[in-house]
């Protein structure tokens, strides 16, 4: 026998015994009361429509119940429809003793039933002695209407009573204490009714001053709409002063056998939709997940080319907008995907959980869409991400390298263009073949002058090459011009050697024939120039372009400028001794009376012009101090924005850093309930929402740098790229974090354990997490076990740990061990309880149809599982 069958058996044992003892203590006063002429009037059109309903499903009824009973054949009829059983065949005979015989198979038949009769005979049946006859009848109603009605372990009369009370609690002027006086009004009656079906009654119409319209609204509606014959007078009722409790005992009842019915066909429905609801729900979680997965590993496709195309730009403000572009993508576009990316790993945790608690398998998204494939293919973003940045920057740092080549490449041309500008016509005139004596002299040693010169150039056609060499190593985008104007450069050097060389062969040939000419004025023209050429050796260096990026660099170039302005003193002498010769010519001149053509024969250079040069590079040189210290103070600019960079990183570091170690531990410290380790958890995360000012300030100060160009901090370890990675790992924990909690609520509220429960299992678990990081070991899981009151074997242990780590990781986790110990306490919906659902509804057929479906079930859960069905029968075909 069963628990189920045991309590049934129970219960009806119960029943008996209470009915006996009710009908005992009721025997004196039903010998005296029912002669009363109201109740025997109730109670004789109750009876007789009770038993009509029943008769009339063997198409008969009767008319006068002591009358249609005494031959005993209706009687064995009815008791044979209310009991579903078959009865000993009649006797067929009209005689007194077929009748009585028939009688008493009857009432052996409800004494079969554990029912005892007190003074019922067949005798009195058949003579129709209406008292008997209405107390038989009232027995078999007590036996097949009333005695199974159970209400928390109540029975019969009280458990039909407290039924009644619970349906009509919620209505005003109800108060159901018995079964006569609290019916009087109706409006007990009519709450019964509008409790169940709503659609039949307006309640809020009715007035308790007029009872007979209350009962007869009861009573038409229940016989029109819920097939429950007329089984009392209105007036009876009204004018009774105490109606009779057998005859409303009697209608009520019927009441409650048309409504549990309903009542267990909507508990079932509920079920059902339950059931719908939750793999609708999960379902939708699954084609949210599929598809935000989708996109994500879509845009993570789109992106990556981007980022792995290394074509650079030719110039210095297209790599910039690269360089902003790139600034823009890590500020706008990803940060969304990251938040999407710890959203996708919540909402499949949270899918997993609920699938698990409702006991259905778990989520095996598509192939490539695993949590897992997204993480890879994030961390292969990521490193395409850091390589692509570092290129950006490298190739900035070579445009601007190029540029200030280029730069200082079209500077030295120009000048040595400038210089070498018709010295090709000189050096190929053959001026000596006419020339006098001083004038060949002079010619010689103009040319040697001129040679003299020309070596000192050397050094600048050698500074051109070399930068041509750089451009073109450095991929510099108008190499060709720069090579072609190079190449003319050098050829056009060769040439000058070459016409140089014929021309100093030329003069030697004829200097033999000319006297050797003045020796101030060939002096002049010696020391002129080497001294011109140190001035223009000195403006080039003045005006040269320079670019630094550190206090040392510039600090070495004024430290090179100092040294040269230290020698302008010794410089200025050779100024004065040359002037001075010139002033020795001037004076020998006027001493002699020699006429002097006021021409320099061996130089171009003037007195003048040697002055002139000496007033520029002065002029020149406050303005390299001035440059030089712009570029101090831009320097010292930098190193500012350096340490006030490093000044914040430094801070920002460590305290992202010591935040990831405190949420490594705040699953495992925090105390109380679950809702107050989500209240610390939920203001944990605003807390670190809140320092998100600081990383949005850094930034501010990393943009600067970068605008600034710089590009190294020595005053600190960390760059934006460590911040940038250490905040969005710490935004994902803890929100992984709190996932765990949430997860961790639905499994207690699914599982029906309390927080006490919750709160030992999260002792046991940090007493045996020695580590303290959320895991335990086996063998420290094996110790909590055994703490815990487990018997373990080898062959037991090893089945656990399948359990509570499936994916033989090593470490069991707090949520598995959660789920190891309330697996057998889960109050979830079996699919023994569905089938059992299913099967109530479809009226114990083996098969329920669309119709029935659509009439038990809400549309939406209706249509969601026609749809199932249809589509498994279709599966199975």
């Amino acid at each position: 026998m069963t628990a189920v069958e045991t309590q049934i058996t129970y219960s009806n044992s119960y029943t008996i015994h209470h009915e006996e003892a009710y009908m005992t203590q009721e025997e004196d006063w039903d010998r005296d009361l029912l002669l009363d002429p109201a109740w025997e009037k109730q109670q004789r059109k109750t009876f007789t429509a009770w038993c009509n309903s029943h008769l009339r499903k063997a198409g008969t009824q009767i008319e006068n119940i002591e009358e249609d009973f005494r031959n005993g054949l209706k009687l064995m009829l009815l008791l044979e429809v209310i009991s579903g059983e078959r009865l000993p065949k009649p006797d067929k005979g009209k005689m007194r003793f077929h009748k009585i015989a028939n009688v008493n198979k009857a009432l052996d038949f409800i004494c079969s039933k554990g029912v005892k009769l007190v003074s019922i005979g067949a005798e009195e049946i058949v003579d129709g002695n209406v008292k008997m006859t209405l107390g038989m009848i009232w027995t078999i109603i007590l036996r097949f209407a009333i005695q199974d009605i159970s209400v928390e372990e109540t029975s019969a009369k009280e458990g039909l009573l407290l039924w009644c009370q619970r349906k009509t609690a919620p209505y005003r002027n109800v108060n159901v204490q018995n079964f006569h006086i609290s019916w009087k009004d109706g409006l007990a009656l009519c709450a019964l009714i509008h409790r169940h079906r709503p659609d039949l009654i307006d309640y809020s119409k009715l007035r308790k001053d007029d009872p007979i319209g209350n009962l007869n609204t009861a009573f038409e509606v229940a016989e029109k709409f819920l097939d429950i014959p007329k089984m009392l007078d209105a007036e009876d009722i009204v004018n009774t002063p105490k109606p009779d409790e057998k005859a409303i005992m009697t209608y009520v009842s019927c009441f409650y056998h048309a409504f549990a019915g309903a009542e267990q066909a909507e508990t079932a429905a509920n079920r059902i939709c339950k059931v719908l609801a939750v793999n609708q729900e999960n379902e939708k979680l699954m084609e949210e997940y599929e598809k935000l997965a989708s996109e994500l590993l879509e845009w993570i496709r789109r992106t990556i080319p981007w980022l792995e195309n290394r074509v650079a730009e030719q110039t210095m403000r297209a790599m910039q907008q690269k360089l902003e572009d790139f600034r823009d993508y890590r500020r706008i576009h990803k940060p969304p995907r990251v938040q999407e990316k710890c959203q996708l790993e919540i909402n499949f945790n949270t899918l997993q959980t609920k699938l698990r608690l409702s006991n259905r398998p778990a989520f095996m998204p598509s192939e490539g869409k695993m949590v897992s494939d997204i993480a890879n293919a994030w961390k292969g973003l990521e490193q395409v991400e850091k390589g692509y940045e570092e290129w950006l920057l490298t190739e900035i740092r070579r445009l601007e390298r190029l540029d200030h080549l280029a730069e200082k490449f079209k500077q030295k041309c120009g000048m040595h263009e400038a210089w070498t500008g018709g010295k090709e016509d000189l050096l190929s005139q053959k001026d000596y073949e006419s020339a006098s004596l001083m004038e060949i002299r002079a010619l010689m040693r103009k040319h040697e002058a001129f040679e003299s010169d020309l070596a000192a150039h050397q050094d600048r056609v050698e500074q051109i090459a070399a930068i041509a060499q750089e451009l073109n190593e450095l991929d510099y985008h108008d190499a060709a011009s720069v090579n072609a104007r190079c190449q003319g450069i050098c050829d056009q050097w060769d040439n000058l050697g070459t016409l140089t060389q014929k021309r100093r062969d030329a003069l030697e040939r004829v200097e033999k024939l000319w006297e050797t000419i003045d020796q101030l004025y060939l002096e002049f023209a010696k020391r002129a120039a080497p001294f011109n050429n140190w001035m223009d050796g000195a403006m080039e260096d003045l005006q040269d372009m320079f670019i630094v990026h550190s206090i040392e660099e510039i600090q070495s170039l004024i430290t090179a400028h100092d040294q040269f302005k230290a020698t302008l003193p010794e410089a200025d002498k050779e100024r004065m001794a040359t002037m001075g010769i010139h002033n020795e010519i001037l004076k020998i001149a006027q001493t002699y009376g020699i006429k002097l053509s006021g021409i320099n024969p061996y130089t171009n250079l003037s007195p003048q012009d040697i002055s002139t040069k000496w007033d520029t590079v002065k002029h020149f040189v406050p303005l390299r101090d001035q440059m030089l210290q712009e570029e101090v103070a831009r320097q010292q600019a930098n190193e500012r924005l350096r340490r006030q960079f490093a000044a914040q990183a430094n801070i920002i570091g460590p305290w992202i850093q010591t935040k990831m170690e405190e949420i490594s531990h705040v699953s495992v410290d925090i105390a109380g309930s679950l809702e107050e380790q989500m209240n610390s958890l939920k203001q944990y995360e605003q807390n670190i929402i809140n320092y998100k000012s600081n990383i949005d300030k850094l930034e501010g100060d990393h943009q600067l740098s970068q605008e600034s160009l710089i590009f190294d901090n020595k005053h600190t370890n960390y760059t934006m790229e460590h911040i940038r990675v250490g905040w969005e790992q710490l935004l994902t924990t803890i929100a992984r974090t709190i996932n765990e909690v949430e997860n961790q609520i639905l499994t207690r509220d699914a599982k029906g354990i309390s927080q006490e429960q919750l709160n030992e299992f999260r002792a046991s678990f940090n007493h045996f997490d020695r580590k303290r990081n959320g895991m335990m070991d086996p063998d420290d899981f094996r110790a909590c076990l055994i703490s815990m009151g487990y018997d373990l074997g080898e062959v037991e242990f090893a089945r656990i740990m399948t359990l509570v780590d499936p994916n033989n990781t090593g470490v069991v986790t707090f949520q598995a061990f959660i789920d190891f110990m309330t697996r057998e306490t889960a109050e979830t919906d079996t699919a023994e309880q569905v089938m059992a659902s299913f099967k109530i509804l479809a009226s114990d057929k083996m098969y329920i149809t669309v119709d029935e479906l659509r009439r038990e079930l809400p549309p939406e859960q209706a249509e969601y599982c026609i749809s199932r069905m249809t589509r498994n029968t279709a599966q199975r075909g």
